[in-house]
């Protein structure tokens, strides 16, 4: 027992399968709406067919305080991921009547990550990937201001062994009630609740909605709407519509057809988790192999970073280049053959050749290229040639004139 209902599990599976286990897991949000009879009922129902049942029965006026619903959602989720952890296994969420808006929506933004707080997101992430299926059972209600004198007044209230006039005071008073918190809380919550029950479309799971044309407190124009936006928002929708069926009395009124499709949908879901368990595995091989080849780019860039590091420490590393350090001119060595010689003579640096100042050439050339008058020169450091600094000149005069008297000299 906890604040705004409680959480159970029902009666265990009578068929055992192979592996030990039952088929799943049917998660039941029930109301007030449903008597402990006719849910005593549905949990034979899917014992029979090999699941186990978790009951969530949510108090009336929980539907009305979020935060009684949140509490009841943690607690859920709590015996639903230990049941999981122990033993993955395909999941529904069943809800009937206002059960989604007393609890489920809660739990789908829990596990959805759209509120706070949150659970761990592994368990959460457990939850979407075993979820393969949901069913709405007479709902979801559209929790309007008119909704609370519906309640007041449904027949299964009236049937009660009370006065008339106590019962219609019980109505009026549980309708201003109801009436006030409409008013201050629950009617901005509307668009919150919807767009819970939306979001649960990127679960991946397909919707199964059984509903009645005649059904006052879940209009069928309702549940119409409900169902063309999750098929706008890309979920696989089924709906099973009855004529003349009372509200969360389908199976009751209809037994043989409401457990064939039960049954079938059941099948379904399986299938669903199936898939799912396929292509979580393709992701994760997917995972692995792109982490190998990071891995692997890792270390080649690892090992170039090591060889280029290595090209300065000498002449025996591959990655030596020999301008880098002085070329070493001894070739006197018996052992080694005229191809490698060919090879270090062909990357001999160019040596410097030596002129005598006193010679013709020098003569020549000091003719040639110093002037006679320097006088106007604006002479400046122009850098580093060879680590040595270098200055460059520029003349206010004609240079023309220079080249030419440079010319004429060198033709004498």
């Amino acid at each position: 027992m906890i604040g705004g209902g409680r959480v159970y599990w029902g009666k265990k599976a009578d068929r055992e399968m192979d592996d030990g286990g039952s088929n799943g897991v049917v998660v039941i949000f029930a109301w007030s709406s449903i008597n402990e009879s006719r849910l005593t009922s549905f949990v034979d129902l899917y014992s029979s067919l090999g699941w186990n049942s978790l009951v969530c029965r949510a108090d009336f006026l929980t539907a009305f305080y979020p935060e009684m619903a949140l509490s009841l959602a943690f607690h859920l989720l709590a015996e639903l991921v230990e049941e999981l952890k122990t033993r993955p296994c395909p999941v529904i969420f069943l809800a009937f009547s206002g059960a989604p808006k007393a609890c489920l929506y809660k739990v789908l933004q829990v596990i959805m990550g759209d509120c706070e707080p949150q659970i761990h997101p592994d368990d959460s992430q457990l939850v979407r990937n075993c979820l393969s299926g949901h069913v709405y059972d007479s709902g979801p209600l559209d929790f309007t201001s008119d909704l609370n004198t519906k309640f007041a007044l449904h027949p299964s209230i009236r049937r009660m062994s009370v006065p008339s006039r106590l019962i219609s005071w019980m109505a009026k008073g549980i309708s201003s009630g109801l009436d006030g918190l409409y008013l201050t809380r629950f009617e901005s919550q509307r668009s919150e609740y919807w767009q819970a029950l939306y979001s649960s479309v990127e679960i991946g799971a397909p919707y199964l909605i059984l509903c009645s044309e005649n059904d006052e407190l879940a209009p069928h124009q309702v549940i119409s709407s409900f169902t063309h936006q999750l098929q706008e928002l890309g979920g696989e929708v089924k709906v099973v519509k009855w004529k003349n069926s009372p509200h969360a009395g389908h199976y009751t009124h209809n037994p043989i057809q409401y457990r064939a499709v039960i049954s079938n949908f059941l099948e379904k879901a399986m299938s669903v988790y199936l898939l799912k368990l396929r292509q979580l595995g393709e992701r994760a091989r997917t995972h692995d192999e792109i982490s190998e080849l990071i891995c692997d780019l890792q270390k080649v860039a690892v090992d170039s970073n090591q060889s280029l590091k290595r090209v300065a420490t000498g002449p025996s590393d591959h990655f030596f280049l020999p301008s880098s350090a002085p070329y070493q001119s001894n070739n006197t060595d018996p052992s080694s053959s005229q191809e490698e010689q060919r090879e270090r003579s062909s990357f001999r640096p160019l040596q410097p050749t030596s002129i005598n100042a006193n010679s013709v050439l020098g003569q020549f050339l000091f003719d040639s290229c110093v002037p006679k008058n320097i006088e106007g020169w604006d002479i400046r450091f122009g850098g580093c040639l060879n680590g040595q600094p270098y200055a460059t000149s520029s003349s206010r005069k004609n240079s023309n004139h220079g080249f030419k008297k440079r010319l004429l000299r060198s033709k004498l």
